[in-house]
């Protein structure tokens, strides 16, 4: 299915489209648009934070088309921080509220951005990296005292199609993260060929997503793909435990769920008796569905996870089941909008059944990496995006998972470099060798396994040590599930270790 085109004014602001319109053209003013610890914000209430953003943003000195990196959690402030700085032509950059001052200080210097607005409960974790326009969120910060006293910006900035709206970050091969530049056509041709037609939502849907605005998965769960569609979301700040999110839902009353795989299974093996109801959807992307959850999701809780790939070059999802077209274990169908070859390494397309990279195309893609030509060139291929997997096609039209075509793993639906966590676990005295590969358990999901080979046998630290270890070192989510010690590890000829055949140890 080729690219659908949609036809935009030479004169369009993401912002504009997504929140004001809400208001001024669909009647949406007193709709609620999210749900916060209790409080409901009406479209009308966000389109007014949103113009005190844009306007606070213009009097702290930053200017159209330069970056305000935005480390916030979901929440209110993340919502009025992101289309605020759209509305004012000032580009958001969305960064994982999980990392650390090492991090930061990465984004920071490759993105270039001329602020940071960031929640106080973050600020002693990252606070040896923070530059010298820091505005802190949250109760005691002055963010809040910057919109109370900013005078509302009544106009959007006059901002292009093509102009750049925003930025993800995202990790390729070599685990270095690269700026995804995303356009301010990008989030309306994202929502308007997959959420409406693929989810059906409706201004009656109450959406509630695990996964974090941060991540490509969650910006569109909770924020562009609602808005588009005159619905609800719930912004949830907390950790999403299977406990929380069980009880959110009791409480809540979501009509749509989205969470990844690993969720799902922790979800299904957490005790007691909660009523989901209200519940008819739940939605999975980030990392291969196993049939075997879907399945025990729908005898436990009587609704269908329609899983589906996207990823941040895309802004959201691409490949998707539908709902009660579900055929458990693959991706899905092609998304109406979005074009796919399967691919031989000599980039001829192979026949349906072969194994072979996927390829994309869409309206939604990323113009390009930041900073990044090189990895531009290799990966956006003219109208092609190259994803980094391997898939097949049935006769069907349903694209199955069959891997990456690197070594990066998925946790928790985050991408992690084994490297970086070998290079961590390398410092510790114990270990002679290491190597990280994500491992299916028992419920078919995929989990980072670290395999050790010890300098003395008769020394062996247990597991939480090395968790321990590894927590003072790299973010928590990079942490691996288990640690296994082997004798040694499989390598080629040339001493490089062979990950794949760690991948194909199986549960433990």
């Amino acid at each position: 299915m080729p690219a659908r085109v949609l036809p935009f004014p030479d004169r369009f602001n993401a912002a504009e489209f997504f929140v004001d319109r809400a208001v001024t053209e669909h009647g949406w003013g007193q709709r609620t648009a999210f749900r916060y610890q209790g409080r409901s914000i009406t479209y009308q209430e966000t389109a007014e934070m949103v113009a005190r953003a844009a306007g606070a943003l213009l009097a702290s000195g930053v200017r159209a088309e330069q970056r305000v990196l935005l480390a916030l959690p979901d929440s209110p402030d993340f919502v009025t921080a992101f289309f605020g700085a759209i509305k004012a032509g000032v580009v958001p950059v969305p960064v994982n509220t999980f990392l650390d001052g090492r991090d930061l200080r990465y984004y920071l210097d490759d993105s270039g951005a001329a602020a940071l607005i960031v929640h106080r409960d973050l600020v002693d974790r990252v606070k040896s990296a923070l530059p010298s326009l820091t505005i802190v969120a949250g109760e005691g910060g002055d963010w809040e005292l910057r919109l109370a006293t900013a005078s509302p910006l009544t106009g959007a900035a006059s901002t292009h199609p093509d102009d750049m709206a925003f930025w993800q970050y995202t990790s390729g091969s070599t685990g270095a993260p690269k700026g995804a530049v995303h356009l301010h056509r990008d989030m309306v041709y994202a929502a308007d060929v997959y959420a409406i037609p693929t989810q059906r939502l409706t201004p009656e849907d109450r959406i509630f997503s695990a996964s974090k605005m941060f991540f490509a998965y969650g910006l569109g769960n909770s924020l562009f793909c609602p808005l588009r569609a005159g619905a609800s979301a719930l912004l949830a700040p907390e950790r999403p435990t299977p406990e929380m999110c069980l009880r959110t839902i009791e409480s809540e009353r979501p009509t749509i769920f989205y969470a990844v795989p690993t969720l799902y299974a922790a979800i299904l093996n957490h005790p007691g008796n909660y009523d989901t109801s209200s519940l008819r959807l739940a939605v999975s992307a980030g990392e291969a569905l196993p049939a075997e959850i879907f399945r025990r999701f729908q005898d436990r809780f009587g609704v269908e996870i329609i899983d589906g790939i996207g990823s941040t070059e895309m802004a959201h999802v691409f490949i998707s089941n539908r709902p009660g077209e579900c055929r458990p274990g693959s991706s899905g169908r092609l998304v109406d909008g979005y074009d796919a070859r399967i691919v031989d390494e000599a980039g001829c397309d192979v026949a349906d059944g072969e194994i072979g990279n996927l390829l994309i195309s869409g309206g939604s893609a990323a113009a390009f990496y930041w900073r990044k030509a090189a990895q531009t060139r290799s990966t956006m291929l003219g109208e092609w995006l190259r994803t980094g997997d391997k898939y097949r096609r049935d006769a069907d039209g349903y694209y199955w998972y069959c891997g990456r075509s690197d070594d990066m793993m998925k946790s928790s639906g985050q991408w992690v470099s084994p490297a970086e966590v070998e290079g961590a676990l390398l410092e510790h005295p114990a270990i002679l060798e290491c190597a990280v590969a994500a491992v299916a358990g028992d419920d078919g999901v995929a989990r980072p396994r670290a395999f050790i080979v010890l300098r003395d046998a008769a020394t062996q630290p247990s597991q939480e040590a090395f968790r321990e270890f590894l927590r003072a070192r790299i973010a928590h989510f990079k942490v691996p599930h288990t640690f296994e010690v082997v004798t040694e590890l499989p390598k080629t000829a040339t001493g490089k270790i062979q990950r794949f055949k760690l991948r194909e140890q199986g549960p433990r």
